[in-house]
């Protein structure tokens, strides 16, 4: 145990495991207040390129099904999705015979085996959709990578279970932006 003396009257007692404690947060604290550059994240390298899903299985008998269109650039992320559905969930002037599509905007990171996304929908130009047909506001998935290789992306979405495969249609090269 080791004593400090505050003032003249009291002691202050600190054991040798509050010490290493104390040290370690002091160390933690300086060590996780680095300032990130200003500059956009690299993201994963097997990533970068456009994939596009080119048929959705058993998609003759869902009545409703979406396929994807990504474009991963550095650490950011393009989605368009095509809707097809043979039920109409909107009003008539948005259900566009059942087939329509959307888009979103967003961030991507991989961790071990799980692609996080988390985007905005947007409007075709990718800028932000506040109103409007089909869906507004954030789009987060979290996809389980169940494999890939340097044309093909197996991903399983964790909320549906439903796979998802990419077939890369173009490599992209990062060239990092500034924020």
């Amino acid at each position: 145990m080791f004593k400090l003396k505050e003032n003249s009257d009291q002691n202050v007692s600190i054991n040798s495991r509050n010490l290493r404690l104390l040290l370690c947060l002091l160390l933690f604290a300086f060590s996780a207040c680095t300032r990130l550059p200003n500059i956009q994240g690299k993201g994963e390298p097997f990533m970068q390129g456009v994939w596009n899903e080119d048929s959705v299985a058993l998609s003759n008998k869902l009545n409703t099904y979406t396929k994807h269109h990504f474009k991963f650039s550095c650490d950011s992320v393009y989605i368009d999705f095509v809707t097809y559905s043979k039920v109409n969930f909107y009003s008539d002037s948005c259900f566009n015979k059942g087939v329509w599509k959307e888009y979103a905007k967003g961030v991507y990171a991989v961790i071990g085996d799980t692609l996080f996304l988390g985007a905005t929908y947007t409007h075709a130009n990718y800028k932000q959709k506040i109103s409007g047909c089909y869906r507004i506001g954030r789009y987060e998935k979290k996809f389980l990578i169940k494999k890939s290789s340097s044309t093909t992306l197996l991903l399983e979405n964790l909320t549906d279970q439903r796979q998802i495969t990419l077939n890369l249609k173009e490599k992209v090269t990062c060239v990092q932006k500034p924020l």
